[in-house]
Parts: structure tokens; sequence; C-alpha cells
């Protein structure tokens, strides 16, 4: 479950009622979490304490980008954030999409694999650099960017990539959905009897 109280149907505004009788079919989902494609759900619950912000996310229309690229971006950018929630359900939408079985399950090592086209192995790059890099493009790679895409599809790709980044971290920070995980990085304490090597 979040970190944050999640927000029930009695609490709920008639604007965030309206995304749970979508998601949840008319169920409490903080009463009775989960969602059609498996998920707790409490990204919705989340959000829903700030509706102007949930109406946000879902007021871009996504117009000039073909699905399976843009599934293709989130894919990775999720990926490279550490998102187990936005990976995995991005790679359900790019499977829906028309992205093919081998394609989605490159992703993670594309930069070694052959079965990506130029226009998308520059989106990989574009996306890793952006996410991974904070933005830090080479002159090269955008050129490469600007070969395949339109400047009007690269701003909403790179808006795309910038709002998963923000979905990726805020879901690990809040833990929500498939990133409510402990913490990994811990210390593991030394073994009780001495060994040749005492680090303590």
């Amino acid at each position: 479950m979040s970190r944050i109280t999640p927000v029930s149907r009695d609490e709920a505004s008639e604007e965030v009622l309206a995304y749970y009788d979508k998601v949840f079919a008319g169920r409490d989902p903080a009463a009775e979490p989960g969602t059609g494609t498996g998920t707790p759900g409490d990204w919705w619950t989340t959000w829903a304490r700030s509706p102007d912000i949930l109406n946000f996310f879902h007021s871009y229309t996504y117009t000039i980008v073909p699905q399976p690229l843009r599934s293709l971006a989130l894919m990775r950018t999720g990926y490279v954030c550490q998102s187990h929630f936005v990976f995995s359900q991005h790679s359900k939408a790019a499977r829906m999409g028309g992205l093919s079985e081998e394609k989605s399950e490159a992703v993670p090592y594309w930069q070694i694999s052959d079965v990506f086209t130029p226009a998308e192995r520059a989106l990989l790059a574009y996306c890793d650099a952006y996410a991974l890099q904070h933005g830090r493009v080479h002159d090269r790679l955008f050129a490469a960017m600007k070969e395949h895409f339109s400047q009007d599809q690269i701003l909403q790709l790179t808006y795309f990539i910038n709002l998963y980044v923000l979905h990726s971290q805020t879901g690990r920070a809040f833990r929500m959905e498939y990133d409510n995980v402990p913490e990994r990085v811990v210390e593991i304490p030394a073994p009780a009897t001495p060994s040749a090597q005492k680090w303590r």
C-alpha cells in the first residue's frame, strides 16, 4: 500500500469517482484494491488526493507519435528509472499496440540487440540520455532523432519520457503499485565468527 493514505469512494470528489468507476468497476478501491491489469491500484487512490494533478495526467492527447513507439519509450524509461510498475504496465501496452514480442523482450538490453530499426534505436538512446544523463543529449544523438522524427514528435516524446520519469520516481518514493518493496540497499551483517578479513 502507498505511503500516502488512499482516498475511499466516500471521500472522493465527483471527478475522482469517474476514474474509480472506470478503473475499479464501482468498487471502493481503498477497501477492495485491485485493477483489471492486476495492480493494487493505489496509484489512483494516492493521486486522488489531488484531483487537478490526476486530471492533468489524463488530459494530454497522444496524437502524433505512433503508440508502439510511445510504449517503447515508456518501457525503456521505466526500466532505466527502476520502476517495476512503469516497465510492467507499458510492456502490456506495447504488446497491445503492436510492438513485437522480441522487441518488447529486448528493451532491457537494446544496445546489443539487432531487432530494432534505426528510428527505434535512436529513440531508445534518447530515452537513456534523457533519463540517465538528466537530459544531456549529444549533438549526434539529437541529429539522429531529427532524421527519424519531426520536431513536434520529438517534443511529444520528450514530454512522455519526462512524465514517466516523474511517475517512476514518485512510485518508488510513495511505494505505490509494484514498486511497494522494501529498501534493497542495506548493510549486510558481518559473520559472527572472525575471519582473515577483520572488517570490524
